[in-house]
């Protein structure tokens, strides 16, 4: 990770500033879209921590912080981990990142939207459920068509891109200062 925090931050930067956009539902969001081409890349552990702050960070700078933060930002975490396994014998491509953010996106709504009512708020189970069913059926859309459109160019453009490395900027740097390199 130490060649590639400069990916990192810029795909987490990117999702970050999506869920910025005013009116933005809360369940269109790219945390998913950005995750699977680093968990792929990069493995569990970076699959896992840019789910887990992705949600973190957005709710402790929007001053949205309750105890459902941590259930949604662990349910995220643990997609990054899904992430990695379902990835890690299969190409980055468009056809695979769809399939996997609609079992992503189905597992993550069971975990957070059938636990977060009833837990937090005092919901009834049906009431969860049924409230979830639409919210969903909206999430999917979202994340199927982020996955479709936005998982392969971050894949392809920043976290396989070679020139956004530590050792290349650092190489083009040096060259830079000798003369022999022009940007």
């Amino acid at each position: 990770m130490k060649r590639n925090w400069i990916k990192f931050v810029l795909g987490w930067g990117i999702v970050f500033l999506t869920q910025l956009i005013p009116g933005r539902p809360s369940n269109i969001e790219m945390i998913l879209a950005g995750q699977m081409p680093f968990a792929k890349r990069f493995g569990w552990v970076t699959g896992f921590f840019f789910g887990f702050f992705a949600v973190v960070l957005y709710s402790v700078v929007l001053g949205n912080v309750g105890p459902w933060i941590w259930i949604t930002a662990i349910a995220y975490g643990l997609l990054g981990v899904l992430a990695y396994l379902f990835f890690r014998k299969r190409r980055g491509k468009v056809k695979n990142f769809v399939v996997f953010s609609v079992f992503a996106t189905i597992f993550y709504d069971v975990i957070t939207g059938l636990t977060i009512g009833p837990l937090v708020f005092g919901q009834t189970f049906m009431s969860a459920l049924v409230g979830q069913i639409p919210f969903t059926l909206y999430h999917l859309m979202g994340n199927v068509a982020f996955a479709f459109i936005l998982s392969p160019m971050i894949y392809k453009w920043i976290v396989q891109n070679e020139s956004l490395e530590m050792d290349s900027i650092t190489e083009k740097i040096k060259l830079s200062y000798s003369g022999s390199y022009r940007f």
